[in-house]
């Protein structure tokens, strides 16, 4: 398979890079008659309103999306998502897994089953296409996301994402931000909003144009105590934008993206504590910071003969910060000491790419992405719970300089064959290196301290085939590899006596995916498909004696099941400005344990793969600005853990499994008058009692009813 895939893609690279025609795209000039046909086909494949309103461009840019399955939000088309709400912002994403927390220090996502969602750790997320993992190849975590009101859409992009951007295994979650318009005269907003739990919300931007010149800057604010003790947060967040177009051929960006965010951190607790108390707070004074500036330089560029460039270059700080001390309940004695932890990421990369549009409808796309990571992991005790986070006075208990480096080549084609066949071969050939060195180990260990590297390079192939069929129909078809990096905890694991188990092979996924959407009628989009994925090489820690433990490859497990969507606007057909959306998404899955070092794994099911999960919603919206949306997502029950056990006898601690929850959430936008808009909405309609986060230590209760009401003023 992965010969005949390598063909195919040296077979889409080199037509372009010798300039030779396809024997169907000769210089002879093609009979007038057949223009029409030809130029109305490729402008329903990548230009049809009602289609993207919905689904990527088939040629995005330098980026090639055609036989991928993908879906677009426009946030636009719904009301504001105000506060730390990640179920209603995603509500539009079929599949995609928010385990939820109270507080937005960090984001847990994940999509079919694959890997633990904690901080979303296998799936990449991006903003306008780089990554904002922490360290997105050795400690690829999430505790970042832009505000809503900076996202212009949401992309959802599946099988043959790792092709497209690299690593994780699937999918790819891409915020796009939001960009003045070209020729826009000088505006602003200002949107401030109350709610509960004391929440203040304040959001301000200004945006325009002047000449080849355009700008936008934001800043908010938002604050919120919480339901519980000591579950307080407050973030911070500014964003500048400076672009230049000298002429209609080119583009050059500037982007700064600054956030600042502090949590207190309740704790973790029992199904019992829960059941009699869902607000207990077993920690209270354990709290999280989390500050991060990213710089970005970009560029785009038409050249003559259907050459394209697109390019960025980004830098960025990041600094993790937590205090975090044992739990306990009065009359229990407070904990005699408290871990100051901090981490640090500083990151730099470039993404290169080119496209070129040659023969008859056929794009041709190659590039390179270079990445380097340091960061810095340091750990104190100290006697005071309350130590500052600055305070260096404490008693070191670990220190290890880390650095990642990633490199990537890759080349796609999509060839357009007659009958409204296309075909897209794709390859990736990319390389990590990760390393640590440790000068500090936690004294309750006696390995020795860590010194040691590890390189991978791996080859990835793909190929895509779809067919356009009746009115804005299609057909795809993908096979597509992909790949979870070795991380810093894989090659050396600071917090146990991790001992030499040879070199770790890292986590790999082949996903098939096969599937039909379009846009038929007007106002219907659907989109139905079946997907199979093998995930092999599964990385854990194996305890060996009392003391020591080693990290193996543990296991495959496989996913298959049913994924589909379907979104109907009942007044599309007319021309009031009027829309009533129905949206229902629907994720079928089967996920089990195929091969494990353990035999008694096999055909247990994963962690975090419940059967369903469905997601709908009714919208209505008109063009003068009301906005009106309700919306819910349903969760199957779903086990936490990959041994389908509870902890504890019976349900003393934890259930083995996560209960089913459905939860409705309602939001409304009014725009009174030119310059003054309302809003307002209940999240958790229901008052639904759930929880969707446990770990070995403990369930997070997710939030009950709340509400907000605010107004924003623009010009």
């Amino acid at each position: 398979m992965s010969r005949t895939l390598f063909a195919l893609a040296l077979a889409a690279a080199l037509p372009a890079a010798l300039g030779v025609r396809a024997s169907f795209a000769q210089e002879a000039t093609p009979p007038a008659k057949e223009l029409p046909r030809v130029e109305v086909r490729d402008r329903l494949r990548d230009d049809t309103p009602a289609k993207l309103d919905h689904l990527m461009k088939e040629v995005d840019g330098a980026k090639i999306t055609v036989t991928r399955k993908t879906t677009v939000t426009k946030l636009d088309q719904q009301p504001t998502v105000i506060g730390n709400n990640q179920r209603e912002l995603l509500v539009r994403s079929p599949g995609l897994l928010v385990s939820e927390q109270q507080t937005p220090t960090q984001f847990n996502l994940s999509y079919r089953g694959i890997g633990n969602p904690q901080e979303s750790e296998y799936t990449l997320v991006m903003q306008d296409g780089l990554p904002i993992m922490s360290d997105w190849i050795g400690f690829p975590t999430l505790y970042y996301l832009p505000l809503p009101q900076n996202v212009e859409e949401v992309q959802l992009i599946r099988g043959g994402s790792s092709l497209l951007y690299g690593p994780e295994p699937a999918p790819v979650v891409n915020f796009v931000s939001r960009r003045p318009q070209p020729g826009a005269p000088l505006g602003g907003v200002t949107e401030n909003v109350v709610g509960s739990h004391n929440l203040v919300s304040s959001y301000n931007a200004l945006e325009g144009t002047a000449g080849p010149w355009e700008f936008r800057a934001d800043a908010a604010y938002v604050r919120s105590d919480g339901p519980r003790d000591n579950s307080d947060s407050r973030v911070r967040n500014a964003d500048f934008y400076l672009g230049w177009r000298p002429d209609e051929r080119q583009h050059w960006g500037l982007d700064l993206h600054a956030w600042r965010a502090e949590a207190g951190d309740p704790g973790r607790i029992g199904f019992p504590q829960w059941q009699a108390n869902p607000d207990l707070t077993v920690t209270p004074a354990n709290r999280n910071w989390v500050d991060r500036t990213t710089l970005v330089l970009s560029h785009e560029r038409e050249f003559g003969d259907a050459w394209y460039f697109e390019g960025k270059a980004w830098t960025g700080y990041q600094d993790l910060a937590s205090r975090s001390a044992a739990g306990f309940v009065a009359p229990q004695p407070p904990p005699a000491s408290t871990t100051l932890q901090d981490e640090q990421f500083r990151t730099t990369g470039t993404d290169l790419r080119v496209r070129h549009r040659w023969g008859r409808g056929n794009a041709f796309t190659a590039g390179t992405v270079l990445y380097h990571a340091d960061a810095p992991f340091r750990q104190w005790t100290s006697p005071d719970l309350a130590v500052d986070r600055y305070d260096r006075s404490g008693t070191p208990r670990l220190r290890q300089q880390r650095s990642s480096d990633y490199a990537a080549v890759f080349a796609e084609n999509v060839f357009r064959l007659p009958h409204r066949i296309h075909i897209v071969p794709s390859v990736r050939i990319e390389h990590e290196r990760v390393a640590v060195d440790e000068s500090v180990r936690p004294p309750f260990l006696t390995r020795p301290l860590i010194d040691t590297a590890v390189s991978r390079t791996v080859p990835l192939f793909g190929l895509g085939i779809g067919n356009d069929f009746g009115h804005q129909n299609e057909t795809y078809f993908n096979v597509s590899q992909g790949w979870r990096p070795l991380r810093y905890f894989d090659i050396a694991s600071p917090f146990s006596n991790l001992r030499p188990g040879g070199t770790l092979d890292p986590s790999k996924s082949l996903s098939w995916e096969a599937g039909v959407h379009g846009t038929p009628v007007t106002g219907l989009y659907y989109d139905a498909s079946v997907f199979w994925i093998d995930f092999k090489n599964r990385i854990e820690s194996q305890r060996i004696n009392a003391t020591d433990v080693i990290n193996v490859n543990s296991g495959d497990t496989r996913h298959r099941g049913f994924e589909g969507e379907l979104s109907y606007d009942f007044l599309a057909r007319g021309d009031s400005g009027r829309h009533l959306v129905a949206f229902a998404s629907l994720s079928l899955l089967n996920a089990r344990f195929t091969d494990s070092a353990n035999p008694a794994q096999v055909g247990l099911v994963p962690a975090y793969a419940p059967r369903y999960l469905a997601k709908a919603g009714l919208t209505w919206r008109t063009d003068a600005g009301v906005k009106l949306s309700l919306t819910g997502v349903s969760v199957a029950s779903q086990f936490w853990q990959d041994s389908n056990q509870p902890k504890g006898t019976g349900d003393a601690f934890l259930p083995a499994k996560i209960p089913q929850y459905t939860v409705w959430d309602l939001a409304a936008d009014w725009q009174v008058t030119p310059g003054l808009r309302l809003l307002g909405g209940v999240a958790n309609l229901g008052d639904k009692r759930y929880y969707a986060r446990v770990w070995q230590t403990g369930l997070e209760p997710a939030d009950g009813r709340t509400w907000y009401a605010g107004a924003a003023l623009g010009f």
